[in-house]
């Protein structure tokens, strides 16, 4: 093993990718694609540390798919650049190899022929030549002096770290090294490192494979909500007519807590408390129609595409016959869903407990996710 580490770039937002998805969080059988390709580079067996760069919104995610001391997670910057000098924080090691995940046909060869090439070198990178006539600014160059650039990229890690430190924004590890007069050696690259930018090249790439469409994930959640009096009500984003609300730190909408539980647990998120917390003065009266709004973004970027899902709200008072159907609806938009997939029940308790009391307001709530078919997109 050498005195070197991987650092796995997967913070990005995927602006110009061409699907609802990110393209982090494609999904390739049941594993999102950094976690595939994180698989790759363990079992090279070639680093010491492995250092995974996600976005802050997503990272907590990240960490409950994997248990290995060796891995850490770094929150990714407004920047690859920012992105990158965060990870190299977290790097001990004389050798860093830096892979976008982008790039996910990454194979041990190519690493063992980059590790062999820094020998005598500050950077060592995979390139391609130019097969197309060229043009710049107006005028014809000869192709023969151009390379394609691909990552992985290995790099003296404190040249690296050197080259990073300016305002100057770096495209790649081997242009930043060379504008600090770092020597540059170049190696063959090859067309199965083909980046996934747009989405197309997704079909077009060896090891990707394609989602489980067959799985489906269900998830439950239950909340209650004690009323206080002089605060309007909010259930299940539709305001009620009546002159009492819920004692909570947000808008106490107790239907949509047990619902966003019930997404959070089908995706394997965790729970309310951990995405919300109620300690952070942020959520001090919040609207629950924007946490739940917050919800349906990141599973949609993580890979999965909502169902179905089904309340049940148990209530003495207030009345909620008149105000079901608007639930229903005003849910079924949030959650992007055909309103006949998103059903709601209300029942009393029969004047048992303190629902029954008529203290307070319980919801259960399930939700069936299934992961996002980006192969016929």
């Amino acid at each position: 093993m050498s005195d070197l580490s991987l650092v796995l770039l997967a913070a990005g937002e995927a602006t110009r990718f061409k699907k609802p998805v990110k393209k982090q969080w494609l999904r390739l059988g049941g594993d999102p694609l950094w976690l595939d390709v994180l698989g790759r580079f363990r079992e090279m067996r070639l680093f010491k540390e492995l250092v995974v760069v996600g976005h802050a919104d997503e990272l907590h995610y990240m960490k409950r798919h994997i248990d290995d001391e060796k891995v850490r997670f770094v929150t990714g910057g407004p920047s690859r650049q920012a992105s990158l000098r965060n990870a190299l924080e977290e790097v001990k090691t004389a050798l860093v190899l830096v892979s976008d995940v982008a790039r996910p046909c990454v194979d041990k060869a190519l690493c063992k022929t980059l590790l062999s090439a820094i020998e005598n070198a500050d950077c060592a990178v995979p390139a391609l030549p130019v097969a197309d006539t060229a043009w710049y600014e107006g005028e014809p160059i000869d192709r023969r002096h151009l390379l394609r650039i691909q990552t992985p990229q290995l790099s003296r890690t404190e040249k690296l770290r050197k080259a990073l430190l300016g305002e100057r924004e770096f495209t790649d590890e081997s242009s930043a090294i060379h504008a600090q007069g770092g020597r540059v050696a170049f190696v063959g690259g090859s067309e199965s490192l083909e980046k996934l930018t747009f989405g197309e090249e997704a079909r077009r790439l060896p090891c990707l494979t394609a989602p489980d469409t067959d799985a489906r994930f269900t998830g439950n959640g239950f909340d209650v909500h004690a009323f206080e009096t002089g605060k309007p009500m909010r259930l299940g984003g539709v305001e009620i007519d009546v002159d009492y609300g819920f004692k909570a730190h947000s808008d106490g909408d107790v239907a949509i807590h047990a619902l966003i539980d019930a997404l959070l647990g089908a995706a394997g998120m965790g729970d309310i408390g951990e995405l919300f917390p109620d300690t952070d003065a942020a959520w001090t009266g919040a609207d629950s129609r924007k946490l739940l709004r917050h919800v349906v973004h990141l599973l949609i970027h993580t890979g999965f595409e909502i169902v179905q899902a089904d309340l049940t709200v148990m209530a003495q008072k207030p009345k909620l016959a008149p105000y079901k159907e608007a639930i229903r609806f005003t849910l079924a938009d949030i959650l992007q869903i055909p309103p006949q997939r998103m059903n709601v029940k209300a029942t009393t308790t029969e004047g048992l407990g303190f629902v029954g009391r008529g203290e307070g307001v319980a919801v259960s709530a399930s939700a069936t996710l299934k992961f996002f078919d980006w192969t016929q997109s």
